[in-house]
Order: structure tokens, then C-alpha cells, then sequence
């Protein structure tokens, strides 16, 4: 009876979970939509506009030194919130496209995800990248439209830019009168009801007035001549916009999409509200064995970031883990899959951005904090029973490169000890040649580097530079042959890198000089990703 109790206790607990990432391009009002959310959830009393920044007021979920400085979001940021009954497990993403490896991996550790676009510009380049790891995992995603008090694209404009460059089917579910000077509110298409819009509210509450039929004279008497220009623009998304179908957004294939305006809170609710009732709780996840049910009994998880100095003055390390089945409980004991050993998790944490508190108990869908002492890596695994490896979470081959210049030779284990930790991070990847002593960072955009430089000198007073060096392309090299990639590595020795996990690496000029080593080694397979094993 009592196993019994237990178990419907945890899937209660499951199912009232919702763990999602929010993705955006760069100054879309990604952050502020956050804080937002937060404000809902009770989480924070008061936004950190970023408009206030001046005032050191920084946006909660940008909490490094770095983001204070430069105004962006460059690492991940995790928060946890109640509303509404639900369990509400955020993940803040970097919204600079030189950090767009953290959204890859935060993506592998999410349920879902919430598009934030601007409405002024439409779908932008970022946002198709990401897009394209969604549909990877089929990740179901729902679409906020932003910025509705200035002037942008006209609503069908934006819902068409969406389908063809995301090749996503748009389902309206609030609609915008007017926008800019003319912006009066949204009408809640799924519940019929009229948001007023005032400019400046930041307000929790809001007015709102049913509309169960658009012909009444109120309408009239509340928009002006915009009542008509509402009238039409329903009648046109009823009859030509597909319905809703909860199976088709779950699956990836259907987008439901809301308008408003963070800054100014409006819409938001509206959203969240939707977001609760049909985002997707904790599901399966892929195994290389087998598939595993967050309802089942056993504890598993695997780590999607490790992030360093969160406390500075602690020099401490924190594994995020991401519950995929059973329990987690203060003090348990969990297999630890890439070293092959049991692990006592005796202290564990959730998160508000950078604020933390002890956690006794946890269920799938919540991400938690483990102190790491460089036991773990990204893409581990744990679990309570069986040895279970979670599918790993990706690298993608670098596109810049440089070396590393020490200005300070007294420093070099400072350094080394530096670059294994942001390698961790996933902050830059390391590769170490063959044939020298070298340092050579690869990284997918070029602020990457700075942050790297920054981060080292604030963290680990190691005081470097960089130099352009003459790789371009990297690819990570394998061979079922150890003969033959022993030949290989001994005629090409002055290419070939060790990346920090010991993974080889061939370093060259060109894609033109890759793609005629590939013809002469039709053996060796040129990988442009590698998964991190778990």
C-alpha cells in the first residue's frame, strides 16, 4: 500500500513538471521575457531591466562579471519556479551566437523550448540554427512575438517569415490590435477575451474584457476604427489559419503563437498560462540500450553543463544534472557510468540564476547542482541500478582558431588548470598538437576567445593573450583500423591534436586541403561533430 502511495506521489510530482529552454537571437527581449515569467512565478519581486543596467541593475539571470560588463547573456542560467500548482524549471540560454554550443546542450536537457522573435525583424539567423537543433529532438515549441509596442512586420507577415524559414506550421492563439503608437492590445483567441494595453503598466494584473462575439457595439466603443480592422483580421485567421492540435505541437510540427511585449509585461501571462496547460511534462529518454520512463522507479540523470566559480571566492565547480527517472534524495548513492564507481550525492542544489539552496529531494524534469571536484563531464551518466549511458550530448567541430600566448611563464599550471575548466564548461575547446607544447583554442565565434582571456585572468590571475594561428578547419578522426591510424597520425603528425577529452583531432589550412587528406585516407572517417560519451 505504502509502495503504492509512493508511486502515484511521484507521478503527481512528474507530471506537474515543466522544464524548458528559451532560445532567441541576439536582442530579441529574450532576458526580459525571462524576468517576466520570474515575476509570475514570484521568484523575483523586481526586473533588472536591462534599459536599467546603468543603475547596477543587472538582469537576475546574468549574473558573471562579464555579462554585467558587456550587457549579454554568454552561459546558461537556470531557475526554478512554482505557478499556478506547476513546477517550472527555466533555462535562460546565451542569446550571442558565439555561445551558441551552451544552447546546443541545453536543449539535449529540456522538454521544450519558448521562441522569443522580434517583431520588427522577423525570423533572424540565430534563431534558424537553433531551430534546426529543435528539430533534431522534435522538441515541441511555443512562439512569443515580441515587441508589439513598436512598429514591425504586419502579424501575417511574421507567421508567414516563421513557416518558410523554419518550415513550422503557425497556429495564432492571441492576436495583436494594431501596433507601435496603434498597439491597443491582444485578443486571446482561445478564450475569447480582450487584453487592453497600456503603455508603461508593468503590472501584474491586467484589464481584460470577454468578447464572446466580435459584432457587439462594446467593440466599437473600446478600439475605434481598429474594432473593424480586428473583425477582419479574426475572420481571415479562422477560416485560413490551421486549429490547434495538441498532438502536432508536441510532436514539433505545430507552433502556437502569442503577441506582446515583455518590456512592458503584456502578453506574458497569456502565454504562461498556455504554456502550463499544454507544454509537455517529463518523457522518455534515449538510452544506447534502451528507452527510459521518467516514471520509473530507479534514479537516472546526466550532466549537460559544468560551470566554474559560480562562487568565486569558493573556486567551486558545478555539474548540472538533468533527472530523467526515479527520485533524487540528500545522500544517495548513484553509479557513476564513464569512471565505473559509486558516488554519494551528499549535497545537491537548485537554482535561481545565480542563487542556490539546498535540495532533499528532486523528480524528473529538475535540474540540480552537484559540487564537482573534476570527477564529472559533461554528457555523464548516473543512475541507481543498471549502467545506463544516456545518449551523449554533441561537440561541433570548431570554425576559429587560436594560440594561446602566455605573458607570464610562472603561470602555466595556472593556465592549464584554466583551460581544462572552461573546457568543461564548454565555454572553448582545447587542443594540444602532437608535434608541440602549444595551446590552441577552436571555438564556433570569435568573442568566445575574449571571454576566454577575461575569464582567465578574473578567475585564474593568469594574464594571456592570443595570436592568430593558420588552422581553420578542425575534424575530429577515427579508424577501426589501429594499424592504419597509426599510419595515419605518423604521416600527417604535424595536424593531429588531442582535444581535452584525449579525442584526436585533425587540424589543417583548408577545406580544400581536408578534402583531399579525406581521398587519400579513405579509411579514416572525418567526423564534424563528436558526442560526448555519457
Amino acid at each position: 500500500m505504502r509502495a503504492k502511495y509512493i508511486m502515484n506521489k511521484n507521478k503527481k510530482e512528474i507530471d506537474r513538471r515543466r522544464t524548458f529552454g528559451i532560445i532567441s537571437h541576439p536582442d530579441a527581449g529574450k532576458t526580459t521575457l525571462t524576468e517576466k515569467l520570474l515575476l509570475y512565478g514570484g521568484a523575483i519581486q523586481q526586473a533588472g531591466a536591462v534599459k536599467a543596467r546603468k543603475a547596477q541593475r543587472y538582469a537576475t539571470s546574468d549574473w558573471m562579471a562579464i555579462e554585467k560588463e558587456r550587457g549579454i547573456s554568454v552561459t546558461t542560467s537556470v531557475m526554478k519556479f512554482n505557478y499556478n500548482g506547476f513546477e517550472i524549471n527555466l533555462l535562460d540560454t546565451p542569446g550571442h551566437q558565439d555561445f551558441s554550443e551552451d544552447t546546443y546542450r541545453v536543449l539535449t536537457a529540456v522538454d521544450s523550448a519558448l521562441m522569443v522573435i522580434d517583431g520588427a525583424k522577423g525570423v533572424e539567423p540565430q534563431t534558424e540554427k537553433l531551430m534546426e537543433v529543435c528539430r533534431m529532438r522534435n522538441t515541441p515549441i511555443i512562439t512569443f512575438i515580441n515587441k508589439l509596442d513598436r512598429e514591425g512586420m504586419a502579424p501575417l507577415d511574421i507567421l508567414n517569415d516563421i513557416e518558410n524559414k523554419l518550415q513550422i506550421e503557425c497556429t495564432p492563439l492571441s492576436w495583436p490590435v494594431g501596433m507601435g503608437k496603434r498597439f491597443k492590445g491582444v485578443y486571446n483567441l482561445y478564450k475569447k477575451e480582450l487584453y487592453l494595453f497600456m503603455s508603461g503598466q508593468e503590472t501584474k494584473s491586467r484589464a481584460s474584457i470577454v468578447i464572446n462575439d466580435l459584432s457587439v457595439p462594446t467593440l466599437d466603443k473600446i478600439l475605434g476604427s481598429q474594432a473593424d480592422e480586428l473583425r477582419e483580421d479574426i475572420e481571415l485567421i479562422e477560416g485560413a489559419a490551421n486549429p490547434f492540435e495538441l498532438d502536432h505541437y508536441l510532436k514539433g510540427n505545430q507552433t502556437p503563437v502569442f503577441f506582446g511585449s515583455a518590456i512592458n509585461n503584456f502578453g506574458v501571462k497569456e502565454m504562461l498560462d498556455a504554456f502550463v496547460e499544454i507544454a509537455p511534462s517529463p518523457g522518455p529518454r534515449a538510452a544506447v540500450t534502451r528507452e527510459v520512463s521518467p516514471y520509473e522507479e530507479p534514479f537516472s540523470g546526466f550532466a549537460f553543463k559544468i560551470q566554474a566559480n559560480m562562487n568565486p571566492a569558493h573556486r567551486d565547480r558545478i555539474a548540472f544534472i538533468r533527472i530523467c527517472s526515479g527520485k533524487f534524495t540528500r545522500g544517495m548513492k548513484a553509479f557513476h557510468h564513464r569512471i565505473g564507481k559509486d558516488v554519494i550525492f551528499s549535497n545537491a542544489t537548485i537554482f535561481m540564476a545565480n542563487e542556490r539552496e539546498n535540495v532533499s529531494e528532486a523528480y524528473p524534469g529538475d535540474i540540480i547542482g552537484i559540487h564537482n571536484h573534476g570527477t564529472i563531464k559533461i554528457g555523464d551518466t548516473f543512475s541507481e541500478k543498471e549502467p545506463l549511458q544516456f545518449c551523449g550530448i554533441p561537440n561541433f567541430a570548431p570554425e576559429f582558431f587560436k594560440k594561446v600566448i602566455l605573458k607570464n611563464p610562472m603561470k602555466t599550471k595556472h593556465l592549464q588548470k584554466g583551460l581544462i575548466h572552461l573546457a568543461e564548461e564548454g565555454v572553448v575547446q582545447v587542443f594540444r598538437p602532437l608535434a608541440a607544447r602549444d595551446y590552441i583554442l577552436g571555438a564556433v565565434g570569435m568573442l568566445q576567445f575574449d571571454i576566454t582571456m577575461e575569464r582567465l585572468k578574473s578567475e585564474y590571475g593568469v594574464d594571456a593573450a592570443y595570436e592568430q594561428v593558420d588552422y581553420n578547419v578542425a575534424r575530429w578522426v577515427q579508424c577501426d583500423d589501429p594499424k592504419k591510424m597509426r599510419d595515419f597520425e605518423e604521416q600527417n603528425s604535424a595536424n593531429i591534436a588531442m582535444d581535452a577529452e584525449g579525442s584526436r583531432a585533425y587540424l589543417t589550412t583548408s577545406e580544400w586541403q581536408l578534402g583531399y587528406c579525406m581521398e587519400e585516407w579513405l579509411g579514416i572517417r572525418f567526423c564534424k561533430t563528436r558526442e560526448i560519451n555519457a
